[in-house]
C-alpha cells in the first residue's frame, strides 16, 4: 500500500517509519511518501497561509501550494482523507475500508485548517479521531496510517492477530499477564497456567465481557444481540456476566 502524506511538517512522521511499520517498508508492504506542502508555495518567504475572508482568529492554509502538491503526487483520482476535527470519527468499518486501498493520500491542516476550495476540488473525505482539537493534523495523520497499516497482511507477523485483538473482535481485550506468576504480592490467575485449554478460553471470553459491559456497554449489547450465534457454554458464560 502506498501511502502519500502532504504535511507542513514532515519531520514529525519519524514514528510511523519504525519499529512494525518501518519494517513493512522494508518489505515492500508500505511506502509511506512525505510531501512538504511548503515546498510549492510561489511566495519567496515560503508563506503558505493568510487570514480569512470575513474575518475571524487564526490563519487558514491557502490553495494554491496544495493544489502544487497534490499534482506533483498525482493526487487525481486517489482517495483523499484530510484530517479534520470536523469529519466523522474514525472507527475499524472506516480502518477497514481504507486499508483495502492500494493507494491513499493524507492531507494534514494546521491554522485553522485548508482553504475550502481545495477540500472541494479534491473530493476530500474529513476524518477526525476523536473529539477534541489538536495543533495539526500530522497526529491524527500517524494514528490513521497506524490504524490501517497494521491490518495489511505481513505487517504482524500473524495474519489473524489484528482482527483478534480488541474492538475488531466486538470485545475489549481481556486481561494479559506474563512472567513472573507473582510480583509484588499480585499473582496471575491461576487458570492461565493450568493447562486446560477450554477453561483459559471460557477465562478470557468472560473476562472480555466484563471488561467491555463496565467500560463500553454500546459495544457490549451489540455483541450479545444476535444470540444464535453463541455457543451454549457461551451463552452460559453471557447469561452470568448479565446477571453479575
Amino acid at each position: 500500500m502506498k501511502i502519500d502524506v502532504l504535511t507542513l511538517f514532515p519531520e514529525m512522521f519519524v514514528p510511523v517509519q519504525t519499529s512494525m511499520l518501518g519494517r513493512a517498508e522494508e518489505k515492500g508492504i508500505l511506502e509511506i511518501r512525505l510531501t512538504d506542502i511548503r515546498d510549492f508555495s510561489n511566495n519567496k518567504h515560503k508563506k503558505t497561509d493568510d487570514y480569512p475572508f470575513g474575518g475571524g482568529g487564526g490563519m487558514v492554509m491557502m490553495p494554491d501550494p496544495i493544489f502544487g502538491a497534490m499534482e506533483h503526487i498525482g493526487a487525481r483520482g486517489k482517495k483523499l482523507v484530510y484530517m479534520s476535527p470536523r469529519g466523522k470519527v474514525l472507527d475499524e468499518d472506516k480502518v477497514k475500508e481504507l486499508s483495502q486501498l492500494e493507494e491513499l493520500v493524507i492531507l494534514c491542516g494546521h491554522y485553522e485548517g485548508v482553504d475550502q476550495r481545495v477540500l472541494d476540488y479534491w473530493d476530500a473525505e474529513e476524518i477526525s479521531i476523536g473529539d477534541y482539537v489538536l495543533t495539526g493534523g500530522e497526529l491524527p495523520a500517524m494514528v490513521l496510517i497506524d490504524a490501517v497499516a497494521r491490518l495489511l497482511p505481513g505487517v504482524l507477523g500473524n495474519e489473524h492477530s489484528a482482527m483478534e485483538e480488541s474492538v475488531y473482535s466486538g470485545l475489549l481485550e481481556y486481561p494479559q499477564y506474563t512472567q513472573p506468576r507473582e510480583y509484588e504480592g499480585l499473582q496471575v490467575p491461576e487458570v492461565l497456567y493450568g493447562g486446560n485449554h477450554k477453561l483459559i478460553e471460557e477465562w478470557k471470553f468472560r473476562q472480555s465481557l466484563l471488561l467491555t459491559k463496565a467500560r463500553r456497554p454500546e459495544m457490549f449489547e451489540r455483541f450479545i444481540r444476535d444470540r444464535d450465534k453463541f455457543s451454549k457454554s457461551e451463552k452460559k458464560i453471557i447469561e452470568e456476566v448479565l446477571d453479575d
